[in-house]
């Protein structure tokens, strides 16, 4: 392994609750060992990047309901391809080249699940984005 796969893994926190189990598909085995972390360790950064875009969108995403909020975060990342081109950039940037590899073979279904996690982390942070506004 070389130092930029080595440091990388290295900067991954750990998550007790991503469970690596016997029999699990290989999709379910990459997003909790590497997407997950990765997400964890990224989410300061996927934050700011989700804070600029509704920025850059007029700050209609603090007017809205806590319920229209989600609907929003849901929508940017699914119909906004620029926007998700950029959150999928965040998180494969810090694959290593193992991991790259892996994840070239089947990238349909890991995007899903990868912009699934950066969706979940997003809504889950809505309170923090609110008092940065």
């Amino acid at each position: 392994m070389d130092s930029r796969d080595r440091l990388l893994q290295e900067l991954r926190p750990e998550i007790p609750s991503a469970k690596i189990l016997p029999g699990m598909s290989e999709d379910e085995y990459f997003q909790n060992k590497t997407l997950r972390p990765i997400a964890k360790l990224q989410n300061d950064l996927l934050v700011a990047v989700f804070r600029n875009y509704a920025r850059k969108h007029k700050n209609v995403f603090y007017d809205l309901s806590i319920e229209k909020r989600l609907d929003y975060i849901e929508n940017a990342i699914h119909k906004d391809m620029k926007f998700r081109n950029s959150l999928k950039g965040i998180m494969i940037g810090q694959f290593t080249m193992t991991e790259y590899e892996t994840y070239i073979l089947n990238s349909s279904s890991l995007n899903k699940r990868m912009m699934n996690i950066v969706k979940e982390r997003l809504k889950s942070s809505i309170q923090l984005m609110v008092l940065v506004a």
